[in-house]
């Protein structure tokens, strides 16, 4: 249990995790929000209180009658006049705690008059800022902030007094220290900064097992992931987890491993084909070799004296050299393929009819006693490799002789204009070909079961090489085939 908490914790602490960075770059997030949201009320609920306390200032001097700011004024004049000191008028309304309070006459005299407390010290502003006070409407509220002469931060409030409608007898001026005032938004904004506090504590609890659920489509994918490995390609990730990018992700990633799947496939059964390719393709070489070696041998014993054997012998090792030679040709070709990726041709209008009547004598003597028919339309034109497409017949007929009985075995070849192109057929009426052969009957080095034998059996690549051309052409090739009537192969080429 202790092991299992430790490990989910190192999960939890991983700097490196997407679930940890979505975690402390959401709580960012929300603390530079609650940073912006606390600057934004101290600056409101500061204009808020000061815009109050001005208010509450004015209306304290607006309660006070004129004509007692009037005495106020007289009280001063007398004072200045006589130099000597009189009574001072009474004036019980004008105590507020923390305030100090002046009367500015229409001279512009500034007058300090006492609260009945500690003396506070004076702010006085200068004359445009009186001045701008009596052109303001009676009653608009306003506020300066000014040091005092201690250098302290007071707020200021002036209104102007009238003895009578239209009769300006001076200015009212209260002042009181701001660091109360100041002391009561600190203790908001600390409030508020607690409040925040357990705000992002009450978010890390509530937003690790969202983020966790969120990212669980994420971490089912990891799962699949790790199941997932060059032999085990059929997982497939969930394409319905509710996440529409998390969805899109996993279908593509469904299309990447059905890709890779068929490349594996795909290179699986090449090296299963190579494999019997170069078993079939050894014993191919080795059979005509042995064969040559064996009639050298009959040779050296003395077979030159007799004319019969000799003769039975150079045919013999004629034809095991021909044999020898064409599977040689069709392994180089079949490098040369891989290597180019499709045979170097060069196209040129021409007439499909002529080469092939061309190759009739060719056709009849690669057939032997096999009767060979030849049909052609006039004017078979497409674009054409000459060489090439002698290649393709070659390959055709000799396929078609391989599968039919060398007596009464019958080859037709077809040539007619069909769907914008040409189409050449080769048919014969041999052994046929099995239905299951017929996927894979261009594949290279595919040989059917039916031509094994090692007398008449090809080395399963004429065809493939066939299909490269006739592609490379910009055709195509299939083939129509039952089993005991015979095959036919049919060429398509664009005009």
């Amino acid at each position: 249990m202790r092991n299992r908490w430790r490990s989910g914790l190192e999960r939890i602490v991983n700097l490196y995790s997407l679930r940890t960075q979505l975690l402390y770059r959401s709580l960012l997030v929300i603390a530079i929000l609650l940073v912006i949201v606390g600057m934004l009320q101290y600056i409101f609920m500061r204009e808020v209180v000061y815009q109050n306390k001005a208010a509450s200032l004015q209306s304290h001097a607006m309660s006070i009658p004129g004509f007692v700011w009037k005495r106020v004024g007289q009280y001063h004049r007398q004072l200045e006049q006589s130099g000597q000191r009189v009574p001072e008028p009474s004036m019980p309304m004008l105590l507020m705690p923390d305030t100090h309070v002046a009367f500015i006459d229409q001279a512009g005299d500034y007058h300090s008059l006492p609260n009945g407390q500690a003396e506070l010290a004076t702010v006085q502003l200068n004359a445009e800022e009186y001045e701008k006070v009596r052109r303001t409407p009676l009653g608009s509220p306003s506020y300066h902030i000014a040091n005092d002469s201690n250098g302290n931060e007071q707020l200021v409030v002036l209104h102007p007094v009238l003895s009578a409608p239209g009769r300006e007898i001076g200015t009212v001026q209260i002042s009181t220290p701001t660091a109360p005032l100041n002391d009561l938004l600190m203790g908001q904004t600390l409030t508020f900064l607690m409040i925040a506090a357990i705000a992002m504590l009450l978010g890390v609890i509530v937003l690790l097992p969202v983020i966790r659920r969120t990212l669980r489509p994420l971490s089912a994918m990891v799962n699949t992931a790790e199941q997932i490995d060059a032999g085990n390609l059929d997982r497939r990730f969930s394409t319905a987890q509710g996440q529409s990018e998390v969805d899109r992700l996993a279908d593509s990633f469904n299309s990447m491993l059905e890709r890779l799947e068929t490349s594996f496939d795909a290179e699986r059964e090449m090296k299963e084909q190579m494999r019997r390719f170069v078993a079939d393709a050894s014993h191919e070489l080795r059979t005509p070799l042995t064969s040559i070696h064996g009639f050298l041998e009959v040779l050296l014993r003395g077979a030159v004296q007799h004319p019969e054997q000799l003769h039975k012998a150079l045919t013999s090792m004629h034809s095991e050299s021909e044999r020898l030679s064409k599977l040689i040709h069709d392994l180089l070709l079949l490098a040369k393929l891989d290597r180019d990726g499709a045979p170097s041709i060069e196209l040129v209008e021409g007439s499909l009819d002529g080469v092939i009547r061309s190759m009739g004598p060719q056709l009849v003597m690669l057939a032997g006693k096999r009767t060979v028919a030849i049909t052609l339309e006039p004017q078979l034109l497409c674009k054409q490799d000459p060489d090439k497409m002698k290649q393709v017949v070659l390959n055709l007929v000799h396929n078609a002789v391989q599968h039919t009985d060398e007596g009464l075995g019958h080859i037709h070849v077809e040539g007619m204009n069909k769907e914008n192109g040409v189409q050449l057929s080769v048919s014969d009426n041999g052994v046929g070909i099995a239905p299951e052969h017929l996927p894979y009957l261009f594949d290279r080095f595919y040989r059917s079961e039916s031509s094994r034998n090692r007398k008449s059996g090809g080395s399963g690549l004429g065809l493939a090489i066939t299909r490269s051309i006739v592609e490379a052409h910009g055709g195509t090739i299939d083939v129509v085939s039952r089993i005991g009537e015979g095959s036919t192969f049919r060429v398509w080429l664009p005009r």
